[in-house]
């Protein structure tokens, strides 16, 4: 009973960051559960007043919202390949040791550090630029007309520009993990004549099994909600071909100034992401599981 009594002390020194967490999390939540049943529009705030569920109404009807599931479910699960495939391809091939290693896997993570908005400038204007970007300046190299990425192939280019930040990601875990990887059964491998496709397929593989889940699951979760990369390329368009459900969410909060609407967005963007989740997180432990 005395021990029990000593450790309370201790265990209410933790509950004001506790509270704090639980206040941070709940009150935004609260609040938009809340605007999500108000037509509250930011042009006449004034004028508010209880609509129960119409604005989930009027967000599900939107021109633009199964074009936002479907881009938003195209771009989450194409950079989840892209990434999850070059990760472990990249990954693989600086394992091996050779001159200058260190620095070319410093080069390789570096991508990640820099901030979404930043990226996505580079790619727009000296990558993907028609007239004065590197891409047009190696088509017309070969004599080719320059491609205008974001108008021509805009989820396209979203998508190669979202896969460029999240590829060091996947390849910091892939590279990270094969270190663990017991050498003494890899070279037991080779002297049994074991080569290339089959120590990958046999060895290689099976030990990333963890870490794949992981990078999947992660990224998905934060794939779910990209903005900045959309915001700063293509702006949604042209017309909705690049708006996915934050983007939708930020087009009634800002533009249309519903926010009554734009709550209730996030509260299906909130959903969508925890049935991802939850679905993940299952895979991951039957994975674990059958390991």
């Amino acid at each position: 009973m005395n021990a029990r009594v000593r450790k309370r002390p201790e265990r209410l020194l933790a509950q004001p960051a506790n509270i704090m967490l639980l206040l941070w999390m709940i009150v935004p939540l609260a609040m938009t559960l809340y605007f999500s049943t108000q037509y509250y529009n930011l042009l006449y705030p004034g004028k508010s007043a209880f609509v129960g569920l119409e604005n989930f109404g009027y967000f599900f009807n939107y021109p633009s919202f199964w074009t936002s599931i479907l881009n938003t479910i195209v771009l989450v699960g194409s950079v989840l390949v892209i990434t999850v495939v070059g990760g472990i391809g990249i990954s693989v091939l600086v394992d091996e040791t050779f001159p200058g290693q260190g620095i070319v896997r410093m080069l390789l993570i570096s991508p990640f550090f820099i901030m979404p908005t930043v990226s996505a400038l580079v790619w727009k204007n000296l990558l993907m630029n028609p007239v004065s970007g590197f891409l047009a300046w190696v088509w017309k190299l070969f004599g080719a007309t320059p491609v205008n990425w974001f108008a021509d192939w805009p989820l396209l280019s979203v998508i190669v520009v979202v896969s460029w930040e999240w590829l060091p990601f996947a390849i910091l875990i892939f590279v990270t993990a094969l270190q663990s990887l017991d050498r003494e059964q890899l070279e037991a491998a080779r002297m049994d004549g074991a080569r290339g496709l089959a120590i990958f397929r046999y060895l290689t593989l099976p030990h990333l099994a963890r870490p794949i889940a992981v990078v999947v699951m992660v990224e998905a979760i934060f794939l779910l909600n990209v903005f900045a990369e959309i915001f700063v390329t293509t702006n949604g368009g042209p017309g909705d071909a690049t708006t996915n459900i934050p983007y939708l969410v930020y087009t009634q909060a800002l533009l249309e100034f519903d926010v009554g609407a734009a709550s209730a967005g996030g509260l299906v963007a909130v959903v969508l992401a925890n049935i991802m989740a939850v679905f993940l997180i299952r895979l991951i432990g039957k994975s674990l599981t059958e390991r």
